[in-house]
């Protein structure tokens, strides 16, 4: 599992029949920083997820990858590789809040 921002959807019109009705988000992988631990970093890289709980635009979601993506009730018969399975409140690293869900928290931009 990791975390990560949702920052974008897909749309593909034309797909397999199991897929019909899923929403694909576009999310980005955040780590811890090394440097600095108060903070979470994006890693630069993106997948494309099924979104099983509704995320919106800019949330920090919990993704599922690999076979495990395909556990879910919702996901079980799906070719899929990436599931959202949670919405993430609170990060806590080190005994501190990192993130916390609805404060003035700020995404750190890519360099």
């Amino acid at each position: 599992m990791f975390v990560a921002r949702v920052t974008g959807s897909l749309v593909a019109t034309q797909k397999v029949a199991s897929m019909t009705g899923h929403k694909l988000l576009i999310v980005e992988p955040y780590r811890v920083d090394e440097k600095d631990r108060d903070r979470l970093v994006p890693t630069g890289r993106t997948f494309v997820a099924v979104d099983a709980l509704g995320a919106g635009l800019g949330e920090m979601v919990l993704i599922c990858q690999g076979s495990s993506a395909r556990l879910t009730p919702e996901t079980e018969k799906l070719p899929i590789d990436a599931v959202v399975i949670g919405l993430i409140d609170t990060v806590d690293v080190d005994g501190r809040t990192i993130f916390l869900n609805g404060s003035n928290w700020q995404v750190e931009q890519e360099k």
